[in-house]
């Protein structure tokens, strides 16, 4: 399974904290990772991309401030303050952009930040952050925000002192970076709990390390082969960062088979309507919930798909609606009710998940499916359409104009 995007950003973000050599293996080959690479490169860093693989030489003088041009493009971004305030002592980063998928505000982030000694306001669409040394702090997270836990676990770890993280997210990709920085030097305990503890230490070192699976494109895979009636088999991901998911899909009558690192998803008939709700990890996952909507648009019955975490995160139903999905919306829940099959029309991705759910749903549709804006599937699923392809999709992908940040 290819390097999870979730996880690669924030480990490459984590490689600031170290001057010298640090190597990231099993990265995926998508346009977000070559944006953080260029985010890199203007704070001083020399970056290679090869092949999976990325190479950060980072300068013992590294410059503090993330450009606007760029973190307007990539909401991970971010994950530079908590970094660089440990570091420089300082840190001027835009605030960033990324899909428009609800409100994902920084009071966590700052409020953090603030608690563990640095000065942090706000001017002409930057955060600006400073500190002599930060300190250590018990800092409350309101809500178990993947990010404000990954930029405060970065500034902990070069701080005086001991900084415990409670209500702290728990992905998959959190233990991810925490296992980095531990082999890099950093003293931290709880990953994957609720309550992560960080005793500072003065200095760390540059390390190799390979990236997670990605759970959320196996995710993706999982649900299409539900959606189809097919059978598909994802190799090189912990079944159990899927837990919740795949037991939806047996919910909904698919058989899946796992061994420790490998899943098989198969459906022989029409699958059942199922309900979803969104929750933080270990819950369903947010980002799957466009293959949930699809799944639920060809399923027999009616079900209902709660979202919890992104305010917008329904922005694609419309697109939906567009091959027939019988959708019906009120606030964060949505009604569906399923349909034998869909029908082929022009749509558009608004999103990096719901592009792919989209593609995922055209498989089920009569006629011809043409999805816009693919450069948005294009952040997260390295060779989408050359897995379809090789799943036996017949697919083709119009090219578009070259872009800057185009692997």
């Amino acid at each position: 399974m290819v390097g999870a995007k979730n996880s690669a950003l924030k480990l490459m973000a984590a490689a600031l904290l170290a001057p010298g050599r640090t190597v990231l293996t099993n990265v995926p080959k998508i346009t977000d990772i070559a944006i953080m690479a260029e985010v890199l490169r203007r704070l001083g860093c020399t970056v290679e991309l090869t092949e999976d693989i990325v190479d950060i030489d980072v300068p013992e003088d590294l410059r503090s401030e993330a450009d606007y041009d760029l973190v307007r493009r990539l909401r991970a971004s971010i994950c530079a303050l908590g970094p660089l305030v440990a570091r420089c002592g300082q840190a001027r980063v835009a605030r960033p952009g990324g899909d428009e998928i609800g409100s994902r505000g920084l009071d966590m982030h700052v409020d953090g930040l603030r608690r563990m000694g640095a000065d942090v306001t706000g001017k002409h669409g930057f955060v600006i952050a400073t500190a002599k040394k930060l300190h250590g702090a018990t800092i409350w997270l309101d809500f178990p925000s993947v990010g404000a836990t990954e930029n405060l676990l970065m500034a902990a770890v070069l701080a005086d002192g001991v900084t415990e993280i409670d209500n702290a997210a728990r992905e998959p990709e959190i233990v991810d970076i925490c296992r980095m920085l531990e082999s890099m030097g950093a003293e931290i305990s709880g990953a994957g709990t609720s309550r992560i503890v960080v005793c500072g230490v003065r200095e760390l070192r540059p390390v190799t390390h390979r990236t997670i699976g990605d759970r959320i494109v196996a995710g993706t895979w999982a649900f299409a082969a539900a959606m189809t009636r097919g059978d598909v088999t994802v190799r090189g991901l912990d079944p159990q960062y899927l837990e919740i998911a795949l037991d939806k899909v047996m919910s909904a009558g698919g058989t899946v088979e796992t061994t420790q690192d490998t899943f098989r998803v198969s459906m022989e008939r029409r699958p059942r309507g199922v309900d979803i709700v969104t929750l933080p990890y270990p819950g369903f996952a947010t980002d799957l919930l466009p293959m949930a909507v699809g799944l639920a648009s060809v399923s027999t019955g009616s079900c209902l798909i709660t979202e919890n975490i992104f305010d917008g995160r329904f922005m694609f139903i419309d697109e939906m609606a567009r091959l027939g999905a019988d959708i019906r919306t009120d606030g964060h829940h949505a009604v569906v009710r399923g349909r034998e099959r869909l029908s082929g029309a022009p749509v558009t991705a608004t999103d990096i998940r719901a592009g792919a759910g989209l593609v995922i749903a055209g498989l089920c549709a009569e006629g011809v499916t043409e999805v816009a804006q693919v450069h948005h599937i294009d952040r997260g699923y390295p060779d989408f359409v050359a897995d379809l392809r090789t799943l036996g999709v017949p697919v083709e992908r119009v090219p578009a104009a070259v872009g800057p940040f185009d692997l």
